[in-house]
């Protein structure tokens, strides 16, 4: 055999033996000469694999099946191990390490206390690299009896209910029936027998209410039940209608509608525009806050004619469009319009509006009118940017006002803008000035023990006229609250009954499926001169609820309404003001 050839083989063989047992890609670098002095190179794995773990169930019990998917496309899987944990911090203990695919682990869960669990997969690489999968919850449940899977709230529509038995013997049968809420005679949505768990769709068709779902089995001749009681079904739409945006339409214009829903309670509005009689609807902007309103720059629309809508959806999914109106779009005319100034006001108030128009902006008036059709009439005048001016709120009558900018441009041709409606001047000496409620225990969103309800004056209160003989000292009340559908009551009573001076709370969600009653609460009340103003803060800390079983947990954020009572009265004597205070921010879950 020739000299260059034998090199040729022995190369070959050198090659072939450090090949031996890679899987994919190679994380080794080698070269082999030739006589032609040639380079042979393999490239590195630098990636890690990808790893995720499958949800075994909600429920889980017995032996069950745990797997996992990883892929690695360069140097191959070396293993892949399921872990469980009780928390995420740990700590994880193997359910087992596989090489192999499907990568399934069989769990005991028998082994395990019964409770929540995470799982998680770990996969390495045949270059040594590993990856962590995201985590997957759920549930065992190896004691006998029958559980009940919560299908969320609120529901519409169909949904999934399900209910699994567990404990050594098979279920004779298994029922799950609904009826309304802490009365009535149940109606069954689905049953089975000999078998170790339910699952069916619940159709709840017109319903709309609360309503308690009951699984029961029969195992080995005892019947066992589970229950989830004030399962809000809201199948009712809400109700909207769009604010007239004006005509014509420029620049940027604020959009605003009216919503409602008396269920579940209004998650959002959306705007939506589309080219006139085509019913080609795109969203505008979206609001999630009452009251619905957003901004939108027709600029970025063509000059034309448009309809325009306002699409409410309620917590639930229900979802509702208003009449549409159509109007005209012209960016080449003048645009103006006026900032909230917010309500209530008192004092003086500045005003402030935005003009633009390709002639020249000759002057910006803000007129005034009693709310909701009363005659405009001018506040100020402004000639030159910013357009602004102070309206002295204590020259009008204490009550509701509609608001406006008029644009004249250098030709004499004007514009109005969007009107901000029902804005509530109120120059009271005494009126209700804030309201907000703070969590004092665990759940948010539920009236507990420890919670505290805070209303604030805009001046000093004399504590007698609030509740006989008190002087701002904490004394027991008793807080009462009224259930009226997505708009619950407060109101404070002494502990003998009688009614305490505060007014009344619109608590703006559903806290409670029936009247209930926290006696031993405590009030107290403070007066401060805080920059130099007096203002007379009362606190309210619920105590102990007469009953837990018409306690609900709202997940519907809202604002609190307070209602001041006119028989409270300040230190002179004058009685507070009764306009409505809306709790300033975002909206919040309250309690």
């Amino acid at each position: 055999m020739a000299p260059r050839s034998s090199l040729l083989l022995l190369v070959t063989l050198a090659v072939a033996l450090l090949g031996v047992g890679t899987n994919g890609t190679s994380s080794a670098a080698y070269t082999a000469s030739t006589g032609n002095t040639g380079t042979v190179s393999a490239a590195a794995d630098w990636t890690a694999p990808t790893v995720t773990v499958n949800s075994p169930g909600a429920l889980v019990s017995g032996t069950v099946a745990v797997t996992a998917t990883a892929t690695d496309g360069e140097s191959g899987l070396a293993s892949v191990t399921i872990e469980r944990a009780t928390t995420s911090a740990g700590p994880w203990t193997p359910l087992c390490t596989t090489g192999a695919v499907p990568h399934t682990c069989s769990w005991n869960t028998t082994a395990v206390a019964d409770g929540s669990y995470l799982l998680r997969a770990r996969a390495t690489d045949g270059a040594g690299y590993s990856a962590t999968s995201g985590l997957v919850g759920t549930t065992v449940l190896n004691s006998a009896g029958v559980t009940l899977a919560d299908p969320g709230d609120p529901l519409r529509g169909t949904v999934p209910v399900s209910a699994i038995v567990t404990g050594g013997a098979p279920a004779t049968s298994i029922t799950i029936a609904r009826r309304t809420a802490g009365t009535g005679a149940w109606t069954t949505i689905c049953s089975t027998t000999n078998a170790p768990r339910l699952d069916c769709a619940w159709s709840t068709g017109a319903l709309t209410g609360f309503y308690d779902l009951r699984a029961q089995a029969v195992v080995a001749g005892t019947t066992h039940t589970s229950l989830l009681t004030d399962i809000l079904v809201d199948n009712t739409s809400p109700v909207v209608t769009l604010t007239d945006p004006g005509n014509l339409l420029s620049g940027t214009r604020i959009f605003a509608a009216t919503a409602s829903d008396a269920d579940s309670g209004v998650a959002a509005v959306a705007f939506q525009y589309a080219p006139a009689g085509t019913g080609s609807w795109t969203t505008m902007c979206v609001s999630d806050t009452d009251p619905f309103a957003c901004a939108f720059n027709t600029l970025g629309l063509a000059d034309g004619s448009y309809d325009f809508r306002a699409v409410a959806t309620d917590v639930a999914g229900n979802s509702t469009a208003s009449a549409s109106v159509r109007r005209d779009v012209n960016n080449t005319v003048a645009s103006v319009s006026l900032a909230d100034p917010g309500s209530p006001l008192s004092g003086t108030v500045a005003l402030n509006a935005a003009a633009s128009s390709p002639y020249g902006v000759a002057s910006v008036t803000v007129e005034r009118r009693t709310s909701p059709s009363g005659a405009w009439t001018p506040v100020c005048t402004d000639t030159s940017a910013p357009y602004t001016c102070a309206w002295d709120t204590t020259t009008v009558t204490d009550g509701a006002y509609d608001l406006r900018a008029v644009l004249t441009d250098a030709n004499g041709v004007t514009l109005g803008s969007a009107v901000v409606a029902a804005r509530q001047v109120d120059n009271s000496p005494l009126r209700g000035l804030d309201v907000q409620a703070a969590n004092g225990a665990a759940t948010l969103g539920r009236l507990e023990t420890g919670d505290t309800l805070t209303l604030t004056y805009s001046d000093a209160v004399a504590f007698g006229t609030v509740m006989s003989g008190w002087t701002g000292s904490a004394s027991g009340v008793t807080v009462r609250v009224t259930n009226s559908g997505n708009s619950d009551g407060l109101s404070v009573q002494t502990a003998a009954g009688a009614a305490v001076n505060l007014g009344t709370v619109n608590l703006r969600a559903n806290h409670v499926t029936a009247t209930t009653s926290f006696n031993g609460s405590t009030m107290t009340a403070t007066t401060d001169s805080s920059g130099g103003v007096p203002r007379t803060v009362v606190r309210i800390t619920l105590g102990t609820p007469t009953s837990t079983t018409g306690l609900r947990t709202t997940t519907s954020p809202a604002r609190l309404v307070w209602t001041p009572s006119a028989a409270a009265r300040d230190v002179n004597g004058i009685a507070c003001s009764t306009t409505a205070v809306t709790e300033p921010g975002t909206n919040d879950r309250d309690f």
